[in-house]
C-alpha cells in the first residue's frame, strides 16, 4: 500500500509504512519504505534517521544522495556537503554520482550561489556524456534547465528542457510541462482516453548533445 500510494498521497503512504515498521522493525525493506515515504512526505528528519538505520543494516551507500538531500532540506549544509564528498569519493555508479551532484548544486543555489550551481551542473553534463541511464541524464539536464530559467537564461532553459524531455518519454520529470510554460502553450489532459498508444511524445528534436 505504501508503494501504491507514495506518488498520490505520500502522507497516507507513510502511515502505512510506519504501521509495517511496528510489526517488523528489523526488516531492511520496511525501513526503506518508511524512509522513502517520509522523504516524499517532507518529513526529512525522520527520513534521515531511517536512511541511517538502513545504511547500518545493509552496509550500502545507495541512500547517501537522499541522506545528503535531507541534511540540505534541514538547512545543515556542511553536513550535507560532507555526505556528498563521501559519496563521490567512493566511486559511485553514474546515476548515484548524478544525484550527489544535484544535491551539491541545490546547496549552492540555496546559498545564493546560483552561478556556481549552474557551472557545476554544466561540467557534470560534459563529464558524464552519454553514460548512465536516460532518466538520470534527464534529471541532470532538467536541473540545469531549471537553474538557467531561474537565472534569466530562458532560451538556454528551453533548449535543455527539450533535451531532458527527449531523454524522458515516460514523463518522470515534468520537462514537457515546463517547456510548454516557457512557450506559452496550455496543455489540456483528457483522462477519459487510453494513453497506451502514445508512449513517445511528439516533442521537438533533442539538443545536439543528446541526439
Amino acid at each position: 500500500m505504501a508503494g501504491q500510494l507514495i506518488d498520490e498521497d505520500p502522507q497516507l503512504a507513510h502511515r502505512h509504512a510506519v504501521a509495517a515498521k511496528q510489526g517488523a522493525p528489523r526488516l531492511p525493506i520496511v525501513r526503506e519504505a518508511v524512509g522513502e515515504t517520509a522523504y516524499a512526505a517532507g518529513e526529512y528528519g525522520e527520513a534521515l534517521s531511517e536512511f541511517r538505520a538502513l545504511r547500518r543494516m545493509t552496509g550500502t551507500d545507495e541512500y547517501l544522495p537522499a541522506m545528503a538531500d535531507c541534511e540540505r532540506a534541514l538547512g545543515r549544509y556542511p553536513a550535507a556537503l560532507k555526505l556528498v564528498r563521501e559519496g563521490l569519493a567512493s566511486g559511485p555508479e553514474v546515476p548515484t554520482q548524478i544525484e550527489l551532484r544535484l544535491v551539491e548544486a541545490g546547496i549552492r543555489a540555496d546559498s545564493g550561489q546560483a552561478d556556481e550551481a549552474t557551472r557545476l551542473l554544466q561540467r557534470e553534463i560534459e563529464d558524464i556524456g552519454t553514460r548512465g541511464t536516460k532518466l538520470s541524464r534527464a534529471r541532470l539536464r532538467y536541473a540545469y534547465a531549471d537553474l538557467l530559467e531561474r537565472t534569466g537564461d530562458v532560451a538556454g532553459a528551453e533548449r535543455w528542457f527539450v533535451a531532458a524531455a527527449n531523454l524522458d518519454p515516460q514523463g518522470n520529470t515534468d520537462a514537457e510541462d515546463r517547456l510548454a510554460t516557457i512557450r506559452g502553450v496550455v496543455i489540456e489532459y483528457d483522462d477519459s482516453e487510453d494513453s497506451e498508444d502514445s508512449d513517445e511524445p511528439d516533442g521537438p528534436e533533442a539538443a545536439p548533445e543528446d541526439e
